[in-house]
């Protein structure tokens, strides 16, 4: 009997195989009770995933998609796309939000640019800094490092 032909013995007789014993031989574990990732996605998460998907999208004032954006229009389709509804304008889908400070932010959350109280600007948060948003007119859809500290935070519900 080789070594090959005894691993199914060996594991029958341990009653259980180890993960990188299962990862080895290109199978996979399921455990009750625990979604896949895919599953577990939150809305959150798949929106954010939706707006990178539209990385290099034209800006346009007032677009709300599929090929073209502007701030809100991008955050609203793509939390709509993820099973979430949001009104149209940035300082709209601030009101809508729970508002959370920079220490709690996760990604997925809104992004608000703010001037004193006015908001001007949303993009969804990707983590390390950085956000998902389409910029201005000329630009395109892209990742860019949050320049401001004059910011709130939301997460949509």
């Amino acid at each position: 009997m080789t070594a090959l032909n005894r691993v199914p013995s060996l594991m029958a007789r341990a009653g259980t195989a180890s993960a990188l014993t299962i990862a080895a031989v290109g199978g996979s574990i399921v455990v009750p009770g625990v979604a896949s990732d895919a599953a577990a996605a939150t809305p959150a998460t798949k929106a954010l995933h939706i707006a990178a998907s539209k990385k290099g999208s034209p800006y346009k004032w007032g677009a709300a998609g599929p090929h073209r954006f502007d701030c809100s229009g991008l955050t609203l389709y793509s939390f709509k796309k993820a099973g979430k509804k949001l009104p149209r304008t940035a300082a709209q889908q601030y009101n809508r939000t729970h508002h959370i400070s920079a220490k709690h932010r996760r990604a997925g959350d809104l992004v608000f640019f703010h001037s004193g109280h006015s908001v001007y600007h949303v993009g969804i948060y990707a983590g390390k800094g950085k956000i998902w948003h389409a910029p201005k007119t000329g630009d395109v859809v892209k990742l860019q490092k949050i320049w401001t500290r004059s910011v709130w935070y939301g997460r949509v519900g």
